[in-house]
Parts: structure tokens; sequence; C-alpha cells
């Protein structure tokens, strides 16, 4: 996932574009506050916690892959926020 990290140049901040569909997240039983530019990954690791039971100690690597992308949507869009606040 495209997030923003130290070395990121101002205003090179682009949003990314959705991996999946409506239709995907639906059929999917994504929830709502789940539908972010990171579905493409909530998707195998719901399905994957479903099928192991939620054990914690599987679907480590979907989990990682997950909250790596989640992090990075987060420093887009404090990069966003600075950029919008100095724009001002």
């Amino acid at each position: 996932c495209p997030g923003a990290g130290p070395h990121t140049p101002q205003g090179a901040m682009k949003q990314p574009k959705m991996k999946v569909t409506r239709e995907e997240m639906d059929a999917a039983g994504l929830p709502m506050h789940a539908r972010d530019f990171c579905a493409h990954l909530a998707i195998p690791l719901n399905k994957c916690r479903r099928e192991t039971f939620y054990m914690p100690w599987k679907c480590q690597d979907l989990r990682h892959a997950y909250e790596a992308c989640q992090y990075g949507e987060y420093q887009r869009r404090i990069a966003m926020k600075k950029e919008a606040d100095g724009a001002k």
C-alpha cells in the first residue's frame, strides 16, 4: 500500500485506487468501517480468520500486511492534512 514515509517529497502523495469493487466487499461481508484503500487485504484476512476460528497465531502474514497498509494510509492522510493546512 502506498503511504507517506519520512522521505516522501511534499506534494507527492496521491490517492490510491481501490483494488476491490463495492460488490466484492458486499459479497465478502466486509463491514463499513473496513471499506477503505486496504479492503483488498481485509477480505482475505477476514476469510482466514473465519476459517481458523480466529486463532491468534494463524493469518499472521495477512494481518501484518493489513496493518502495514493501514499505517501507510494513516501516514498518507496526515501528509494530506499537513499539506492542506500549509496551503491556508
